[in-house]
């Protein structure tokens, strides 16, 4: 879904079945918050939050090695950690990301063997195994109580 908390989340999770939610943000502060709030929101929804995954986590120097964290450090981990959640797995800021993307060609697709696509092979395995351990949902409307509960301002 896109990021928030908003109306679109709110109604496609309770008029849908949702197996798990998987929250992504970089590691900044202001993003942070965002991803706490999101899942605050499917918690309270009765829908499991799998874990989090930090998106461009850090960027490292093809022409010499240095790692820089340009949006940050571990604020994932941080978030993960206080609301009982896993991280599951770091996604780097690196140009073959953008690009295979806007080409329509995954990073997983266009460089199978690179450490960026090896990072969403992992996010992907935690993901399934996260899921096979998940109780089944219950088809049913999800959370009616919350959507009462918002819609009055409480």
């Amino acid at each position: 879904m896109p990021p928030g908390t908003g109306d679109t989340q709110l109604s496609l999770s309770q008029n849908i079945p949702i197996s798990g939610a998987v929250i992504v943000s970089t590691p900044q502060d202001i993003a942070l918050l965002d991803a706490r709030r999101g899942a605050e929101m499917f918690r309270k929804v009765e829908v499991p939050v799998l874990g989090l995954v930090q998106n461009m986590s850090v960027y490292v120097c093809p022409k010499c090695g240095h790692a820089e964290h340009i949006f940050g450090q571990d604020g994932a981990a941080t978030i993960a950690s206080d609301m009982g959640l896993s991280v599951l797995g770091d996604v780097p800021l690196h140009i073959c990301i953008r690009e295979g993307s806007d080409n329509g060609q995954p990073v997983v697709v266009s460089k199978p063997q690179s450490p960026q696509a090896l990072a969403y092979r992992q996010i992907a395995e935690q993901v399934t195994e996260k899921l096979s351990s998940t109780p089944p949902i219950d088809p049913s409307p999800q959370s009616q109580h919350f959507s009462s509960s918002h819609k009055d301002g409480s």
